[in-house]
C-alpha cells in the first residue's frame, strides 16, 4: 500500500483560486514564411478565456458569490485539519510495522471516506459558483459562432483550423484569435453573472430532452378506447 503522505486537497479544481491562469491569445499573424491565402488558425479557448464577457464575470464572481468562497474554504481547512492527524497516525504505524494490514487498510479506508465526502460538500457549497461559470460560458458559446463567421469573411479566411490539428505547414496561417476576439467583444460585451432560477446547463437539458424522447419511444402507444356493443 502506498504511504500517504499529504492530506486532502480539495481546493484545487473547485474554483477557489481568484482567477486561473487563461490561455494566452497570440498576437502574431503567422505562423511561419509566407501566408497562405485563405488559411487561418484559432484557438476557442483562448478566444473565450481572454473575452471581455469571460473576464469580467470571473472578478465579479468573487464579489457574488463571496459567502460560498468562504464557506468552501473554512470548510476545506476543517476538513484538512481532521485529516492530517489521521494521516500522520497511519504513516507512523505502517513505517513502524506493528499495526497488521488489515488495520492499515480500515485506516485507509476511513481517510478516503472522509475525503470522498468532503469533496461532495465543498461542491455542494460551490454549487452555485459553478452554473455562473457554466451560464456564463453559455452565453458566450451562443455568440461565439457568429464572431468566427465574420471574423473569416472580413479577412476573407476560407479555412479555418485549431493549432493542435496543423502537424505541418508549407507556408503561414493567419491567426484569426484578435479578430474573433474583436468581434465578440462587440456582440457580447459583458454577460449575465447570476443564472436565473431553475436553471440548468445546456448539456443537462440535452440529456433530459433525450432522455425524455427516449421514454416516449419505448413508451406503448395507448390502447384504443373500448367501443360500447350494439344492441
Amino acid at each position: 500500500m502506498t504511504t500517504m503522505t499529504k492530506t486532502v486537497a480539495m481546493a484545487a479544481g473547485l474554483a477557489l483560486a481568484a482567477i486561473t491562469a487563461q490561455p494566452a491569445l497570440a498576437q502574431n499573424t503567422a505562423a511561419t514564411g509566407t501566408i497562405v491565402p485563405g488559411l487561418g488558425v484559432a484557438s476557442f479557448d483562448a478566444v473565450i478565456a481572454n473575452s471581455n464577457a469571460f473576464r469580467n464575470a470571473e472578478q465579479q464572481r468573487q464579489t457574488t458569490y463571496k459567502a460560498q468562497y468562504d464557506q468552501a474554504r473554512t470548510r476545506n481547512d476543517a476538513l484538512n485539519a481532521q485529516i492530517k492527524p489521521l494521516v500522520d497516525k497511519f504513516n507512523a504505524d505502517r513505517q513502524g510495522g506493528k499495526v497488521g494490514q488489515a488495520a492499515l487498510e480500515q485506516q485507509a479506508g476511513a481517510i478516503q471516506q472522509i475525503q470522498e465526502n468532503g469533496r461532495a460538500e465543498l461542491q455542494r457549497i460551490l454549487q452555485p459558483v459553478s452554473l455562473s461559470q457554466a451560464y456564463v460560458n453559455e452565453q458566450i458559446e451562443d455568440k461565439l459562432n457568429d464572431a468566427v463567421k465574420a471574423a473569416m469573411t472580413k479577412k476573407k479566411v476560407s479555412l479555418l483550423l485549431s493549432p493542435d490539428a496543423i502537424l505541418a505547414v508549407n507556408g503561414g496561417a493567419y491567426n484569426l484569435n484578435q479578430d474573433i476576439l474583436n468581434e465578440l467583444n462587440t456582440a457580447l460585451p459583458s454577460a449575465q453573472l447570476v443564472p436565473p432560477a431553475g436553471w440548468e446547463p445546456r448539456q443537462v437539458r440535452e440529456q433530459r430532452a433525450q432522455a425524455a424522447a427516449a421514454q416516449g419511444q419505448a413508451a406503448p402507444a395507448a390502447a384504443p378506447a373500448a367501443q360500447p356493443s350494439g344492441r
